[in-house]
């Protein structure tokens, strides 16, 4: 793209099952940290929509076809109400990640549903999506993706942590980007606060009022994966496999359960940004007031405050960012960060 300005639709679901996010931003080509969202906004799931994506892991082959078809009409159907809402005129084209269903790298496996085919008939846009797919064959987690953004956008900080479904960081070693998913964070927080009929635990008041079970907690602290070195990612199997029957073998009290893993989420996060200063953190896990408060307290550190624009919307606003990247065939995904055989430029490119 030659263009000195470029403007794009970036669009993200993420594990948590919170909604689809979309953000309008321009980006100034020469300078990719010279960015503006200039619209954003979060479309909840309905029930219904929870639910099918919730359950997509046990569906066969054929099963999920269908639904990578008809949830891409639906993106397609959500973007299309997004630009109509904000009265939209200039989109040089639409970056989807897409709702990972499946992600065992190890196997070689990972599958984001949201066919970029249905999305760009639907809009009439150019879209680019299934940017972990090839970054898997070449040998690599598919995940995580977002650091190269955080490098060419927010190079300022010493770490830039997001609290999602699972809490990941990146950070510059030795002139090399370094990043890995930490631990898990509201995929298992509202798993249990929809046990008490809540979407999830505000602000952590729930956890603040519950004791801390330690035998559950030195277990989870124990877990194998924490004792990997990086490239490393988290996806929903792993916490069903290796979190929830840990947490159901101990302690079925939720307020305990919650009291516990928030402080699991706390010490893991500390132990790798104790005693820096700098440290972005993004994503719906910051409005959780009793988890910020326990990870301030253990990592003795103090947090950047920025707009809740770039809290809530930085995963969307940097798939825009690696939507740009691949048109433009550029690197978009890192071999320190992933452990691919080479960098490279991922992403499909679907045109109306």
């Amino acid at each position: 793209m030659n263009k000195k300005e470029i403007f794009s639709i970036g669009v993200m679901s993420g594990t948590s099952l919170d909604g689809v996010d979309l953000v309008y931003v321009k980006f100034e080509k020469n300078n990719y940290s010279n960015f503006e969202i200039l619209h954003a906004k979060t479309i909840p799931y309905s029930s219904e929509w929870r639910q099918m994506l919730q359950s997509a892991i046990q569906s066969s082959n054929k099963e999920l076809e269908k639904l990578d078809v008809v949830y891409g009409k639906y993106l397609g159907g959500v973007i299309n109400n997004f630009i109509y809402n904000f009265k939209i005129k200039n989109i040089d084209f639409i970056a989807s990640h897409g709702h990972t269903i499946l992600h065992q790298p190890e196997k070689g496996i990972t599958l984001q549903i949201g066919s970029g085919k249905e999305i760009s008939k639907v809009t009439k846009q150019k879209v680019v999506c299934d940017f972990r797919t090839q970054d898997v064959k070449l040998g690599g987690q598919g995940a995580p993706l977002v650091p190269i953004g955080d490098k060419l956008l927010f190079s300022e900080y010493d770490f830039c942590l997001n609290l999602g479904g699972f809490s990941n960081i990146s950070y510059d070693e030795n002139e090399k980007r370094i990043a890995f998913d930490i631990c898990p964070v509201n995929i298992v927080l509202n798993f249990y606060a929809n046990k008490l009929g809540l979407e999830f635990d505000k602000s952590g008041k729930i956890a603040s009022g519950g004791n801390i079970n330690q035998q559950l907690l030195e277990k989870l602290n124990s877990l194998e994966f924490y004792k990997q070195k990086p490239p490393k990612s988290l996806g929903l199997e792993w916490v069903q496999q290796e979190i929830f029957p840990l947490i159901n073998s101990f302690e079925n009290d939720v307020r305990i359960i919650l009291r516990t893993f928030v402080e699991h989420i706390a010490i893991q996060i500390s132990k790798v940004i104790a005693g820096y200063n700098s440290v972005l953190v993004t994503g719906g896990g910051f409005f959780n007031d009793f988890l910020m408060e326990r990870i301030k307290n253990i990592s003795k550190i103090h947090i950047q405050h920025v707009s809740k624009d770039l809290i809530n919307y930085k995963e969307a606003l940097i798939f825009a960012l690696l939507g740009l990247l691949r048109i433009d065939n550029q690197i978009n995904c890192l071999k320190s960060v992933t452990g691919a055989s080479k960098n490279h430029s991922s992403g499909e490119i679907f045109y109306p």
